[in-house]
């Protein structure tokens, strides 16, 4: 059995890998390992084809430093992995908040910019020419599922390509979950995991955790293969759509260079909606450089800007991405290190802090975490078990509240009255009981109603704005971290 299931590990990534022409003889390749069973199998599967495809092999790891002494032993767990390999090792350790410091990007996207910018520095130390990644299929059918959740379009909805920019290559996206973790245990091979994998307040881990094994049961067994085949179906169509729009958008670029594009107006509305749409969105990655957090709405707001915007009008996207008009030119500038969606946030009192305004029925992005807040009402018979509640969601008594809420980080001196327990504290003190994380205290959303925190995001709410017997309305809030 044993040697069944490695046969059948090693034939589909040979498959992945000539179909997807991933590797030529003599390329050097840097295998991405944080320790994990997906990159651990990378890196034995890869070990074990590397003669077989001529391929000579480096390894690198990350420590960024966002799980404290986890994240050291992760990183001792990858020496002693590649020692005992044979293959030569590139670590560096980072810390993200240093790194993120000066540039205002969500903790998800600077993790994964500083990830890249790592990669890539360390292939041009050790002269490799292709970097491979450990994603697998159930990777791509959740990120297809995320993307539809979130409202994304056809190019969200291609999952995790194969092979992106000729450089980065996946061998194990043929394979499942479950394929990996037999692999490894019929192996018999040591991995270290990561915690907030299994952190319900994180949207891929919910639909990881709850939703595909949901689909699974209750409407199709093969839910992995099925969003994978829309993915790949996606891809190929993605694929030739660019290519026969390619030049339209060159007859609209007036000028590009390094993080900056600009358009011609006149050109650009005379093409239809759809060709305008890729238009902006090719305009977005050739400044900005990745598409991630830009949602459909955020490109027909573009759109309005270039048909009916003021002359003059400007656009702050997230990222750090802004869309100027300037009379008959849109131009799009990555500026990471600007001000991010200024129209909708309320001035701080420091360095750092946000603030934001809420109404019921309404999603609020906070760009510098990247966390998510929704609104709702609901009736008092769709109100779920108390004892069933996860941390992310909150209910209030709805006559109790007055709007707009208020959304803000963490100050000094915060007080509220958590649910269950008599009297205020401060909230400083409520997170020292509950050892939360310093890290994670300065990007905990606080929730105000007449200037009264009503819920501390993802931990308690407030006595005050409780559910009583005779609530009659009721308000449900949702949080959903990067």
């Amino acid at each position: 059995m044993a040697g069944k299931i490695e046969n059948k590990v090693l034939n589909t990534v040979r498959q992945t890998i000539a179909s997807h022409g991933m590797f030529a003889s003599g390329d050097r390749v840097l295998l991405a390992v944080s320790g994990g069973p997906d990159s651990v199998t990378l890196a034995h599967v890869m070990l074990t084809l590397a003669a077989e495809f001529g391929l000579q092999l480096a390894m690198a790891h990350l420590n960024h430093g966002l799980r404290q002494a986890d994240s050291d032993r992760d990183a001792e767990f990858v020496a002693a992995f590649a020692r005992r390999l044979q293959i030569p090792l590139y670590a560096r350790k980072k810390e993200l908040a240093a790194w993120q410091q000066n540039r205002r990007f969500s903790p998800e996207d600077a993790a994964r910019r500083m990830r890249y910018e790592f990669l890539n520095k360390a292939a041009k130390r050790n002269n490799c020419n292709k970097i491979a990644l450990g994603h697998h299929a159930d990777d791509s059918a959740e990120l297809v599922l995320m993307n539809l959740l979130r409202g994304s379009g056809a190019l969200g909805l291609s999952g995790i390509s194969a092979v992106r920019d000729g450089s980065i290559v996946r061998p194990l996206i043929g394979l499942k979950r479950t394929e990996i973790m037999v692999y490894v245990a019929q192996k018999k091979l040591s991995y270290v995991v990561d915690a907030s994998n299994t952190d319900l307040r994180f949207l891929r881990n919910r639909i990881r955790h709850h939703l595909i094994p949901e689909l699974q049961r209750s409407y199709n067994p093969k839910i992995t293969e099925t969003l994978n085949r829309l993915g790949n179906i996606l891809q190929a169509e993605n694929q030739w759509l660019e290519q026969t729009l390619q030049p339209a958008f060159e007859r609209c670029v007036l000028d590009r260079q390094a993080g900056k594009i600009s358009l011609s107006l006149s050109r650009l509305v005379r093409e239809a909606t759809a060709v305008q749409r890729r238009i902006i969105r090719k305009a977005i990655l050739w400044a900005h450089g990745n598409l991630w957090r830009v949602s459909f709405s955020h490109i027909d707001a573009v759109l309005r800007l270039a048909e009916k915007g003021p002359l003059d009008g400007r656009l702050d996207l997230p990222a750090g991405i802004r869309v100027k008009r300037n009379r008959e030119q849109l131009t799009v500038v990555d500026d990471p290190a600007g001000d991010i969606d200024a129209a909708s946030r309320q001035p701080g009192p420091a360095a750092g802090a946000y603030q934001y305004t809420m109404a019921p029925g309404q999603s609020l992005v906070i760009q510098e975490t990247g966390a998510v807040i929704t609104l709702c009402e609901i009736k008092p018979h769709q109100l779920p078990a108390f004892d069933r509640h996860a941390h992310h969601l909150a209910f209030f008594d709805l006559d109790c509240l007055q709007f707009p809420l208020l959304v803000r980080n963490f100050r000094s001196g915060d007080r509220f009255s958590p649910l269950g327990v008599p009297g205020s504290q401060k909230v400083k003190k409520y997170f020292n009981n509950h050892s939360v994380p310093i890290d994670q205290r300065k990007k905990c959303p606080l929730i105000l109603s007449r200037d009264k925190i009503i819920w501390v995001a993802g931990h308690r709410i407030d006595n005050s704005v409780k559910i009583r017997p005779g609530t009659r309305r009721i308000l449900k809030a949702e949080l959903f971290l990067a």
